[in-house]
């Protein structure tokens, strides 16, 4: 008989885990079927309905202990079970429910289709009920009992219970959907609302409608039992007392005493004090009732508190005490000494392990300080914080249940009754209080929909949810649509959590995985590394051996190897020593060794590889930055780290780094105590995060500007993470950013603006035309002939496409177009004409200043205050000297008006309101005034005073300040044309070139060999013609004395050629062979100038004097003045020829004269010594200035004979005007102060002269009239070689002025 015609079979008999692959198997069998595969099918349902047999003769006896409240409510149990799905059983603590549950079950049936799963909230409780469990039962640990805590298996296919943790049972929904293992789940302390806790419930209801074979019993202690009914639709709850023992409650506060007037009756307490002090008291109290001592259970936060208490206890010296701790973290040996026997008191130093997961047997009292470290996720500053807060009154009362299960106990509450009472009722779900991360991440691996539909007891707050998601995004794990990634299918498959995930993935592409999963399992325990507090320093000298520069996580591979190391060398007692020596916890060490176990299992299934060879800091880095995106840290000017999100942090004390703070590090974790901290820390490039978090950072751009060399439209780019800055500022391609502004821009500053290489035809003929008409507005110095930017801009942008924004692109567009129209981008005069300039003509504004027979070239520009505004004339250097200052005061013609209206206007105003309204005055002034005859200022005043009768000094002019654009720009050029120099005084550019070499390159003929022939040996000519800047320039050679010789050297002015050729011949002739023994026979035998050598002293050698002599008598002898200086061999051969007799005598005759000089003035100057009064000082100065313009070094030579000759007379003025001066010092004082004006002004002029290469004879008359001006005033007597006075001195100086200006 077929399946198919057989009537349907139970599937109830089977094992759950076959059920629906059965059901599934059965359907596809054909009807008829009568096969091997029916056969195959039938086989395979009585071997999983035997097994259901086989399990259900497993079961034992079952025994319950009569003496736990539970057993009196099993049978309502049992039938509440039977009956219902899910049941909410809630008992006190001690009622039993724990263990007595499973039995329940097993005594029901359950456990024969599938596993009955028993979940404990921690490792330490899951282990502890089963060995328990499996002791009633009377069978052995593993066998019909079995646990699984993570790293540790202990259950076998004969298993009906196991218990294991909420997270184990969770991590098997991966692969098992619907927990079709089990028949029977006991969710033990719900009430603790952990969150694996609130998922599982949540889970576990959206299963059971379609595992309606599956029981569901939720324990809980006497908590909020309505919320978890009402949860799976109301389901039945069951309420089991706990044992009947009465547990006073004692108060004993910390804080201070006081008495009735504010007075301190006892200080503050420490929490520690506190637990010795209650113990004390206990000790009293029993000994008041006789009682025998019992043991107590006290509640610390963490484990550092339960180690720093169990030192102080054990200080404390308590007779007859045993101290033991109890955390989660201890080995499986260290937690079973609390259920071994022993006599005295026990003092159990537990965290709140103790309070819901673990009873801990005999406990008579318990001392609560009131505190649990509670960890809380703030979605705001993003940081997971570990602060010890006060516990709930739910919480407190579990405590308290601790006690008071074999005896009447005490709780001691190191708080007062009023603070208890003010406390919240509940501590609240951790789901309200974490990242949602890695629950969320589950929830879409396993499909389970919208986490806002969840069914969570109670669904978390949104802005969790989004926090949660945040961080997914960060990872990579889920699009910003909320789908998950494939690096989120990934994350999910990895025990860790999800950053540590991160890291590991990462480590896989970066070559580094082996280093990262010793670091990444390192981060998901515990530190191993202990820092006792009485012992941090000798901590930290044992932990530096792992240490390493710039880094902490580098620190745990260094760990790692070292202590791979000693596992392999040394004995297990001996590893264990080692430990406590260097301050590693063993245990945390072992655990870490199998979660790296475990993650590498991991990977290796998900297929990552783990490089063979050790990754360099590098790689391993960027690999852990990948997990720790959030927690970057750039280091501000107060020392302190600004991070994600505006949050400024410290690195931790603990950190290598906290000294030396790196510009920018990232952290593995930030938590906030007092201040917030970033906890292992590591240095890092700020250029490795933004390919690791393209997804995350934002970009801004500032500044977008055309760049000529590039051509292209660029800005600065800012890229931050979470507001934190990584690049502050890079340029990048503008134009695929914002393509509208990069066209306009790329329009306006290339091609208008001309910024770019302008090879383009259509750009040479536009950027001619343009100069050509912006030439006319500099000329006009106005702003409307040529139409504005704006007008160029809307040419270009009506006729390029809209996609050009880049020269690239607009180069091979106009490649194409100019094919079909060449002229597209042409310009024409119509196109850039606001106005035809028909006011501008070449006539008012000429292209060249014309002088003498050279045209100088000018150049316009309009920009006020621009260096270049005005009119500028281009002048070789060695043309400058030559030009006439004069000329170029008036400009051109254009200008003319505007600069007479601005110099009348400068006028003084007593002046200037002769001549108003000015531009009428002047306008008339300018139609009788010749252009750039004489001095402007002097033409202007004199029609001015035609007009007027006002008449206009020279001086009246002197203060007037003119715009720059009304003063002749001067441009120096050298012979290549390059500029040397530029300004609008001219004094101070010849000033400034003063000293130049002049070089230029002959037009006319070839430069003869002169260097090959000495200086008089050939003819020179008096001028020579050269190219400078472009411009035939008249040079005027002269042999030029340097030093002890003779060179050819070219002038640029006439004068001072003519001046330097006269001292080059004095040097010529006198080293000639004709005049050499005579010269070496004055040199020795001419004693008057040994005489006057000894006055001369103090300004130069007998040699100098000597020399100086002889030169000045070669220069009357041989070069009279009214000749002209010879200029070839010939010419000099007959001066010599001519003179050379008469040389001697004049050298005598010169020498005596010398002689009588220095005498007289070396008397004057013994004058000056001793005592001067204060009267006479004005006149001793003016006296002493004389002296040093009369006498100086060189006067022999250059002081003309004709008034050397007069020194005597001048010298001897000087004497009589010394013995007048106490008899006339208020008439002394005034002529000295005249005298002084005139030197003043001479000086002024002959410097001005020397600057600019000028000279004239009269100049040098008029020095020696000033002389015997001097001598008329003082010694009349002595008499004048000419008539003179003050007016025949200022007459003779206008004359000057007047030729200098003609």
């Amino acid at each position: 008989m077929s399946a198919k015609h057989a009537s349907a079979p139970d599937f109830t008999q089977v094992m759950a885990s076959d059920r629906h692959r059965l059901q599934q198997q059965f359907r596809k069998l054909p009807a008829d079927d009568q096969g091997r595969a029916a056969a195959s099918w039938l086989e395979r349902f009585n071997a999983s309905r035997e097994r259901v047999a086989e399990r259900a003769r497993l079961i034992p006896r079952i025994i319950y202990p009569d003496a736990l409240p539970i057993a009196d409510k099993r049978e309502q149990i049992k039938a509440a079970i039977a009956e219902h799905q899910v049941v909410v059983i809630a008992g006190e603590t001690g009622s039993g429910k724990t263990t007595q549950l499973p039995k329940i079950c097993l005594e029901l049936g359950r456990g024969t289709h599938g596993l009955i799963g028993h979940t404990q909230p921690r490792r330490l409780a899951a282990r502890s009920v089963a060995s328990r469990i499996a002791e009633e039962l009377q069978t052995p640990l593993g066998e019909l009992v079995g646990y699984q805590v993570r790293f540790t298996d202990q259950t076998s296919e004969r298993s009906l219970i196991k218990l294991m943790t909420d997270g184990i049972l969770l991590a098997e929904t991966q692969h098992d959907r619907y927990l079709n293992r089990y028949d029977t789940l006991i969710i033990d302390e719900a009430h603790e609302r952990s969150l694996n806790i609130d998922f599982l419930l949540g889970y576990l209801k959206t299963i059971l409608a379609k595992r309606p074979d599956l029981k569901v019993i939720i324990t809980s202690a006497t908590i909020d039992l309505e919320r978890f009914s009402a949860h799976f639709d109301n389901a039945p709850v069951i309420e089991v007392s706990g044992r009947t023992y009465p547990v006073d409650v004692w108060y004993r506060p910390l804080s201070a005493e006081r008495d009735e007037e504010g007075n301190t009756v006892e200080d503050d307490l420490s929490i520690d004090q506190g637990i010795v002090a209650a113990l004390s008291e206990i000790q009293q109290f029993e000994r008041s009732q006789s009682k025998t001592p019992g043991d107590v259970l006290v509640f610390l936060p963490g484990e550092r508190e339960i180690r720093d208490t169990a030192e102080y206890l054990r200080k404390a010296n308590l007779k007859h005490t045993e101290i033991l701790p109890l955390y989660a973290r201890l080995s499986a040996a260290e937690q079973q000494k609390i259920f071994a026997s022993h006599a005295g008191r026990r003092v159990v130093l537990a965290t709140n392990v103790a309070e819901t997961s673990l009873t801990v047997p005999g406990i008579v009292y318990v001392i609560d300080p009131g505190e649990a470290r509670i960890s809380r996720y703030s979605p705001r500053s993003k940081v997971q914080r570990l602060p010890v807060e006060a516990v709930s009154q739910a919480s407190a009362n579990q405590r308290k249940g601790r006690c008071g299960r074999v005896a009447p106990g005490i709780c001691v509450r190191l708080y007062s009754e009023d603070d208890f009472n003010g406390r919240p009722e509940f501590t609240d779900p951790e789901i309200r209080r974490t990242n949602l991360a890695s629950v969320i991440l589950q929830m879409l691996h396993l499909r389970l929909g919208r986490i806002e539909d969840f069914p969570f007891i109670e669904p978390p707050d949104g802005r969790a949810i989004s926090d949660g998601f945040s961080l997914l995004q960060e990872l990579g794990a889920v699009e910003r649509s909320g789908a998950m990634t494939d690096i989120g299918r990934q994350l999910a498959r990895l025990p860790v959590d999800p950053r540590i995930g991160r890291m590991l993935l990462e480590g896989a592409a970066q070559q580094s995985l082996a280093e990262i999963t010793v670091i990444a399992s390192a981060l998901a325990v515990q530190d191993p590394r202990e820092r006792p507090l009485e012992k941090q320093q000798a901590a930290d000298q044992a932990h530096a051996q792992w240490n390493e520069e710039g880094t902490d996580f580098v620190a745990f591979l260094n760990l790692w190897n070292g202590f791979e190391a000693q596992r392999q060398a040394l004995t297990q007692s001996q590893l264990r020593s080692w430990c406590r020596r260097n301050f590693l916890n063993y245990l945390r060490l072992r655990e870490w060794r199998e979660t790296h176990r475990q993650i590498r299992l991991t990977c290796r299934d998900l297929g990552l590889e783990e490089n063979r060879q050790a990754a360099s800091h590098e790689p391993v880095h960027k690999a852990l930055l990948a997990g720790l995106l959030s927690h970057l840290g750039n280091k501000t000017e107060e020392g302190d780290y600004l991070g994600a999100r505006q949050r400024r942090f410290l690195l931790h004390p603990s950190s290598g780094l906290a000294k030396k703070k790196p510009a920018w590090v990232m952290v593995a974790e930030l938590t906030e105590t007092r201040r917030l901290y970033g906890r292992l820390a590591a240095k890092i490039d700020p250029a490795w995060v933004e390919p690791l978090a393209g997804h995350l950072v934002k970009t801004s751009h500032s500044e977008p500007h055309w760049e000529k060399k590039r051509g292209q439209v660029v800005a600065f780019e800012q890229v931050s993470l979470y507001g934190l800055i990584i690049v502050p500022r890079r340029k990048v391609h503008f134009g695929p950013i914002d393509p509208v502004t990069s066209r306009e821009l790329f329009i306006r500053q290339a091609l208008v603006g001309g910024e770019w290489h302008g090879r383009a035809a259509f750009n040479k003929a536009n950027q001619q035309l343009l100069a050509q008409l912006d030439e006319l507005e500099a000329k006009a110095r106005k702003r409307d002939i040529v139409v504005d930017d704006e007008t160029l801009y809307r040419f270009f942008d009506q006729r390029i496409p809209e996609n050009i924004y880049q020269l690239a692109s607009f180069e091979r567009w106009l490649k194409r177009s100019s094919e079909k129209e060449p002229r597209l981008l042409h310009m024409t005069r119509d196109d850039l004409l606001q106005r035809e300039a028909n006011d501008v003509s070449a006539q008012l504004y000429p292209d060249v200043l014309r002088w003498e027979s050279v045209a100088l070239p000018l150049s316009y520009h309009f920009e006020p205050n621009h260096e270049a505004d005005g009119v500028t004339v281009r002048i070789p250097a060695s043309l400058l000297r030559r030009i006439d200052p004069q000329r170029l005061e008036w400009l051109v013609p254009g200008l003319l008006f505007d600069k007479c209206v601005a110099l009348v206007r400068a006028l003084p105003k007593a002046i200037r309101k002769n001549f108003v309204p000015v531009p009428d005055f002047v306008r008339a002034a300018l139609e009788r005034m010749p252009f750039a005859e004489g001095s402007l200022t002097q033409a202007l005043g004199r029609e001015l005073t035609r007009m007027t009768g006002v008449r206009l000094d020279a001086d009246a002019w002197t203060d007037a300040e003119l715009e720059d654009h009304l003063r002749m720009r001067i441009e120096v050029v050298d012979a290549a044309g390059k500029p040397i120099c530029a300004g609008r005084d001219y004094s101070a550019l010849c000033a400034e070139i003063d000293g130049l070499p002049l070089q230029a390159a002959p037009v006319e003929q070839p430069e003869q060999s002169a260097s090959a022939e000495a200086p008089g040996s050939y003819a020179l000519p008096e001028t020579l013609v050269r190219k400078q800047a472009g411009i035939a320039v008249n040079f005027y050679p002269a042999w030029v004395e340097q030093g002890e010789e003779v060179v050819e050297q070219l002038f640029d002015v006439p004068q001072l050629a003519l001046r330097e050729h006269r001292l080059g011949l004095q040097h010529l002739l006198l080293q000639s062979s004709q005049l050499n023994e005579q010269a070496r026979y004055l040199r020795q035998k001419l004693t008057t100038l040994k005489d006057a050598a000894i006055y001369y002293r103090d300004l130069g050698t007998q040699k100098q004097l000597t020399d100086d002599v002889l030169l000045g008598a070669v220069d009357r002898v041989f070069l009279p003045a009214d000749a002209p200086l010879p200029r070839d061999p010939q010419t000099l051969a007959a001066r010599l020829e001519a003179g050379r007799a008469d040389w001697v005598p004049a050298c005598e005759q010169l020498a005596k004269q010398l002689l009588a000089v220095l005498k007289q003035w070396h008397g004057l100057r013994k004058r000056f010594k001793g005592k001067v009064e204060l009267a006479h000082a004005l006149a001793m100065n003016d006296v002493r200035e004389q002296l040093n313009h009369l006498v100086y070094p060189g006067f022999a030579r250059a002081v003309p004979g004709e008034w050397l000759s007069q020194y005597p007379r001048y010298l001897s003025a000087i004497e009589q005007r010394l013995d007048k001066l106490p008899g006339q010092v208020p008439r002394d004082r005034a002529w000295t102060d005249e005298l002084q004006g005139l030197w003043q002004q001479y000086q002024a002029l002959s410097e001005r002269w020397q600057r600019e290469g000028r000279w004239d004879p009269r100049l040098d008359e008029w020095r020696w009239m000033l002389e015997e001006y001097r001598v008329s005033l003082f010694a009349q007597q002595l008499g004048t070689r000419m008539p003179v006075s003050s007016k025949r001195l200022g007459k003779l100086w206008r004359e000057i002025q007047d030729g200098s200006s003609q």
